[in-house]
């Protein structure tokens, strides 16, 4: 097992990396602070592991709640099935809720964690490779409104992130390669070395290697969890992060939350954001070919949706959390491995991408 911490002072928590980890009660026990302990799950999650976590908490006052399975489903109103259990169940505010699940889990049972009683405890079980790498590690929490996503939401830390590998086994196709595209942002964004290394290395991901996913999982957490501990609250460093997501947001938006997986729309928004950058003169013809072949090569969308169009994705992207006083901006790449914050970029450049790439 490998052990990374995020370094944020008294807020300071570790991610456990490794397999079979969920079935470890050590690692639940040390940070679970009280008898009471909810454990929030989805209809396809719970199945496989809902019982395997529940087993090693015997000793405690339990209560699940199962939500639907799906992007569509992360609103305030599904939100509010997690309160009325603690509350119904009485639970106070030094319980601790357990997130299992993807990154829609995570970020709803992180969001009630973080507002119930103004905060209680929470441990992040992510069963996603997307959320292993990136969403359950750095307290980002909220829901989905119908003008914007992940619009409502809270800075709110776990206890601690349970990254068990073997999990993974029983992620559809799909959802390995939406997983992959988060894992390519962090070689794009700080880390050119690990970029080469996904290009030599993608077969072997692609096929479930549990040694190249393990690495590529410890990789991508060592660099979030260094953005993170730099800049807990995206003042900076940490925007970097949303490279592709501006762009990606908007195709997610506009095109109905879950008919994109996040992965997917970043994947797309990552390469009109690749392109942009190529407009302004800093990426050659060289870097965006091998940018988007490595999208292809796991089978990731690349060009945006038909019924958006330059108009409507400039509607979607203006509303976004990296905006100032109504300009859009966005994260570009100076090169691979060096990312901008967030600049801003008038419509006329951003119609010319949105125009060109992909149509």
């Amino acid at each position: 097992m490998d052990k990374i911490l995020v370094e944020l002072g008294s807020r300071s928590y570790p991610i456990y990396i490794g397999s079979d980890l969920i079935s470890q009660s050590e690692l639940y026990l040390q940070h679970i602070k009280s008898k009471q302990v909810v454990v929030i799950s989805n209809e396809t999650v719970a199945p496989l592991y809902l019982d395997t976590v529940l087993s090693q908490l015997e000793t405690f006052q339990v209560t699940t709640v199962i939500l639907p399975d799906g992007e569509q489903f992360k609103t305030l109103d599904y939100v509010t099935r997690i309160f009325d259990e603690l509350l119904a169940n009485k639970f106070s505010r030094n319980a601790t809720l357990i997130a299992l699940g993807g990154g829609v889990i995570g970020d709803m049972g992180g969001f009630a964690a973080a507002c119930y009683q103004r905060g209680i405890n929470f441990i992040q079980i992510p069963t996603t490779l997307l959320a292993q790498v990136d969403s359950s590690v750095g307290g980002k929490t909220g829901v989905n409104h119908p003008l914007g996503k992940n619009m409502i939401g809270a800075f709110y830390q776990p206890q601690c992130v349970i990254a068990d590998a073997n999990v993974l086994d029983t992620l559809d196709d799909r959802q390995l390669s939406a997983g992959l595209a988060e894992v390519i942002k962090y070689g794009l964004i700080r880390d050119s070395e690990f970029f080469i290394w996904l290009e030599e290395n993608m077969p072997a991901l692609l096929a479930r290697d549990k040694k190249a996913l393990s690495y590529a999982i410890k990789k991508s957490c060592l660099n979030k969890a260094e953005i993170v501990s730099e800049d807990e609250t995206e003042t900076g460093v940490r925007a970097t992060l949303n490279l592709g997501h501006t762009f990606g947001h908007a195709i997610e938006t506009g095109s109905g939350y879950g008919v994109y997986l996040h992965g997917e729309a970043v994947a797309i928004g990552t390469c009109q954001a690749v392109d942009l950058s190529r407009r302004k003169g800093w990426l050659t013809d060289t870097d965006v070919e091998r940018i988007i072949n490595l999208f292809k090569r796991c089978h990731l969308p690349t060009t945006p949706p038909n019924n958006l169009n330059a108009e409507r994705f400039i509607d979607l992207m203006s509303v976004d959390k990296k905006n100032v006083d109504g300009q859009i901006r966005v994260i570009l790449l100076k090169k691979i491995g060096e990312a901008t914050l967030p600049i801003g970029v008038n419509t006329e450049d951003l119609k010319e991408t949105l125009d060109a790439y992909g149509r």
